[in-house]
């Protein structure tokens, strides 16, 4: 992944672990936990600046989200640093409603890459910005609990905290 030059970052501590949360002039760029696979290189240069806007805002979105009074988020995003292909995967995880899930191949499906499952499972893998863009609602063909780059842990505990599982 590409991020913009200009990119910054602060901390959060989420009840499912530490965060590192990225933003630039165009929006949120990253949500990640500190252990998470596929956390970005060089994340350690990127500047300290926790009275961003949108990191703030971030910030309180998420400690709703956390304490169940927030349904979606409403954030500005850049996911700029993603590939055309990836963008796209990104942007169909958007419209999974809270509560539901969707399968790798369903959601390549709705991308009009059918035959694209392993990529879309890629692409979904490298998502930037965990929790925000919902990622954990992709469940394997049979329903299974498959891939989460956070931790398969804390893919139940978001899915539990949404509705979606028992």
């Amino acid at each position: 992944m590409k991020f913009d030059p200009n990119i910054v970052q602060t901390r959060y501590d989420s009840p499912l672990g530490p965060m590192l949360l990225a933003a630039t002039d165009h929006g949120l760029a990253g949500v990640w936990f500190d252990d998470q696979r596929h956390l970005p290189e060089g994340t350690h240069d990127w500047p300290a600046q926790p009275d961003h806007p949108v990191l703030q805002e971030a910030i309180a979105q998420l400690d709703d989200y956390f304490a169940g009074r927030r349904q979606d988020f409403e954030l500005p995003l850049d996911l700029r640093g993603g590939t055309a292909f990836q963008q796209a995967v990104w942007r169909a995880l958007l419209a999974i409603p809270r509560g539901q899930t969707l399968s790798y191949g369903a959601l390549a499906q709705r991308i009009g890459k059918p035959a694209a499952v392993r990529a879309v499972g890629a692409a979904v893998g490298r998502n930037p910005a965990s929790v925000v863009v919902p990622c954990h609602r992709v469940l394997g063909q049979s329903g299974a609990l498959t891939g989460y780059a956070g931790g398969l842990a804390r893919k139940t505990a978001l899915l539990r905290l949404e509705g979606a599982l028992a």
